[in-house]
């Protein structure tokens, strides 16, 4: 049986010609097409691939690693046909264009239908426009977030040259109001960063409570939510999820990465912002690039210079395709990956060698594996990763500290910080339909190291 798709390059070719019609009134040429070597060459690498973790199959639940939809695949390769370049109108005229539709449709998703935005690399690189917007309008006050947000706010804050503090969370992964609020009061912070689905553990920080804290200190908002961005549109969330997520155009920027949830090739991260007047902070002149058009070119509200087009004709193709609209089939598909989540967990918490730290609010799973001391816990989390990788399950492995781990009931004596836990991302709607085959692969994984 194959796994990988290749009928579908029949509809890229068709594509392909109905490309090369556009360009019909150009004196003939010779494209060139692979040889031999080239054929080797071609061969050789798709034998090196083969040295990889099967990311797009259902039994994959490690790294947040979502297969892209074969038509972002399709609309990608048919773009690279003429590499356009969307820092300027003159090296990307149609799929500038097309970023700017896409990204107006993304801000839309989130109330926003006058906000300045474009296409990055990803988010670490959106998050770095985000916080350095926020400097100039804060000059010297602190970044603030969680201590469960993403590494690179830290690491951001230090290249941007402002203090980052890092604000305690609660016993499941997301910001605690309270401890915001007393460092709030010294006058430092600039910028609160709210991630709306934590890296670790998919925990979703208390927007509407940060909000509230807005209204009687001077700080921007700035909302991380690069993974957990679309399930906006999910209709399944629990009450505090929901509620953040509600709130969401309230903030001043917004990150999302759409080769994460948004099923397209890395890489394809989005940052936006509600006042477009913050594009000042961007001018500068480039005459030698934007001299086609008096239109707004992306190099002119964008940090990087060259970006792929590609990016921005897969997204927009696939958003042609599955629309962002809530009950529409896109936003089926996020819904089915949160019940396989929560199907997993509750398989988990009938199993003796498995201890779940806390019910998913978006669709990661993170467990303790019970033992005497947390030590051994950790040496059975390692030791079950590889066995269940035997079995062809791939999971993760996380590192938590111990007031998040304790009300698992996992652990007899603490005589570490921290826990190595398991942590599965079930980021393929998929998912749902194979929870019972990865809870089998657990199972007999726990049979053979004796745990069960």
């Amino acid at each position: 049986m194959t796994q990988l798709d290749s009928a579908s390059l029949g509809l890229l070719a068709e594509a392909v010609a109905r490309l090369d019609e556009g360009f019909a009134g150009l004196p003939g040429q010779s494209p060139a097409t692979p040889g031999a070597a080239e054929r080797e060459a071609l061969l050789a690498a798709a034998g090196r691939l083969q040295d990889n973790y099967p990311y797009f199959h259902p039994l994959y639940v490690g790294q947040m690693l979502k297969p892209p939809h074969p038509l972002a695949r399709l609309a990608y390769a048919l773009a690279m046909y003429i590499n356009p370049n969307n820092h300027a109108l003159d090296g990307g005229r149609a799929s500038s264009q097309m970023e700017k539709e896409a990204v107006a449709e993304i801000g839309a998703m989130f109330g926003w239908d006058d906000c300045l935005g474009h296409l990055c690399g990803g988010g670490t690189l959106a998050n770095f426009e985000a916080l350095w917007v926020g400097r100039e309008l804060r000059p010297g006050k602190a970044v603030a977030a969680s201590s469960q947000s993403h590494y690179t706010h830290s690491r951001l804050s230090g290249v941007l040259g402002v203090p980052f503090v890092a604000v305690a969370t609660d016993n499941i992964g997301r910001l605690d109001p309270a401890d915001l609020e007393r460092r709030l009061a010294g006058g430092e912070i600039g910028t609160v960063v709210v991630t709306l689905g934590t890296t670790a553990a998919g925990a979703v920080d208390p927007l509407p409570a940060v909000l509230e804290l807005r209204e009687r200190f001077d700080f921007r908002v700035h909302v991380d939510t690069a993974y957990g961005g679309y399930f906006v549109l999910a209709d399944n969330l629990d009450t505090d999820a929901r509620a953040a997520y509600d709130q969401v155009g309230r903030a001043d920027s917004i990150v999302i990465d759409p080769h994460k949830h948004g099923l397209q090739p890395y890489g394809c991260g989005c940052i936006l912002f509600r006042d477009p007047a913050v594009g000042r902070f961007y001018n500068h002149d480039s005459p030698y690039t934007y001299f086609s058009s008096d239109e707004l070119h992306l190099g002119e509200i964008s940090l990087e210079c060259s970006r792929a087009g590609a990016a921005a004709v897969a997204l927009w193709t696939t958003m042609r395709a599955m629309p962002l609209n809530r009950g529409g089939e896109f936003a089926r598909s996020l819904e089915r990956c949160r019940q396989a989540a929560l199907a997993l967990h509750a398989g988990l918490l009938e199993r003796g060698h498995a201890a779940p730290l806390f019910e998913p609010e978006l669709d990661i799973v993170t467990w303790a594996l019970p033992a005497a001391t947390a030590s051994e816990s950790s040496r059975r989390a390692h030791a079950m990763f590889d066995q269940a990788a035997a079995h062809d399950l791939h999971l993760a492995v996380a590192e938590f500290p111990r007031r998040l781990c304790e009300a698992s009931g996992a652990i007899e004596q603490w005589d570490q910080d921290s826990l190595s836990c398991l942590r599965a991302c079930v980021m393929k709607p998929d998912h749902l339909d194979w929870i019972p085959r990865i809870l089998e692969r657990l199972d007999a994984a726990a049979v053979e190291l004796e745990l069960a």
